[in-house]
């Protein structure tokens, strides 16, 4: 088993730490939760979003584009820094591209192969394993914690890889995190009290696949288009950061749209024709192997380049 050592980790990837940033986030609930935290921790500025189709990006972002930081996703242009949880690997090697992502699985090696021991929980869990963050949390700010990436569901759906992550990122209070979440009590108070407030503001859009394993209560995910969602965008800001006493940063002016194609096709394609050749041949600019068989990928028909650059 490979243990993560916190100290290698912010060795490797040193702007992790580094104060005023200029980053992307994904256009979801899990990279609006990460965009408060590291405004709140080191200042970072916010300057657009990423929903895997298009990029909404704002004129400083442009302006540091060669030094913005993705994240919640993984993107392949080697200037891109990013942070991400997604498998990446069909085997042992890395594409070019990804030695600027920080990423549990690559950090491991773990590969398509063995997808069931991908890293189960979320990007600002990582976050919060990096940062060392133990502070106490009200159970409305930990309900929001879990709520990112339903990363409460997979700890009861899929409790011998979680147990096994606990372990890979030692040095952590993730009991103190997971306290009774695989209970009735706990999906109770999902269902009357987190789902509650997020329903009041819009918050819940598309229900996702996991369901709890005692009441069977559904997750549900959130994403956003911030050409008419940044109403509920602020909402959102509003509710984590009186919950956990962060500042939200100021939601970016949009200078540039992006529009980008994305696909799914079957991973035994990418593998019929190789990875790199594939990543090469289709121009693909940030890709996820969300299933043992599935590849989905995007492209803005700029091979190894990031859009914004054009």
């Amino acid at each position: 088993m490979v243990v993560l050592d916190r100290k290698k980790v912010i060795s490797q990837f040193p702007w992790l730490m580094e104060r005023d940033q200029h980053f992307i986030i994904s256009a979801d609930y899990d990279g609006l939760i990460c965009a408060i935290f590291l405004n709140q921790t080191l200042g970072w500025k916010l300057d657009g979003f990423y929903d895997l189709s298009s990029i909404w990006i704002s004129r400083d972002g442009m302006n540091n584009r060669e030094n913005l930081v993705w994240v919640d996703m993984n993107i392949l242009p080697k200037q891109g820094r990013a942070i991400g949880g997604h498998i990446i690997s069909l085997d042992e090697s890395l594409p070019a591209g990804f030695e600027t992502s920080c990423n549990p699985n690559i950090l491991t090696g773990l590969t398509a192969k063995y997808f069931n021991k991908k890293y189960p929980f979320s990007t600002i869990l990582f976050l919060f394993w990096i940062h060392n963050i133990d502070s106490k949390l009200s159970e409305i700010s930990r309900m929001l914690l879990l709520h990112a990436d339903a990363s409460w569901l997979k700890y009861q759906n899929y409790s011998e890889n979680a147990n096994h992550w606990q372990t890979v990122l030692s040095d952590f209070p993730w009991k103190k995190i997971f306290r009774d979440v695989n209970t009735e009590r706990f999906e109770d108070k999902i269902d009357q009290v987190l789902y509650l407030k997020l329903r009041e503001i819009s918050a819940l859009k598309k229900r996702s696949k996991l369901s709890g394993i005692h009441k069977k209560f559904t997750s549900y995910q959130y994403q956003f288009n911030p050409d008419w969602d940044m109403d509920v965008v602020m909402k959102i800001f509003q509710l984590i950061g009186n919950s956990f006493t962060w500042t939200p940063p100021e939601c970016p002016d949009i200078e540039k749209v992006i529009d980008g194609t994305r696909h799914r096709i079957p991973l035994s394609k990418v593998k019929k024709t190789g990875l790199n050749s594939f990543l090469s041949k289709s121009k693909v600019f940030s890709y996820a192997i969300t299933s043992p068989g599935i590849f989905n990928y995007t492209t803005f028909g700029y091979s190894r380049k990031s859009p914004i650059e054009k």
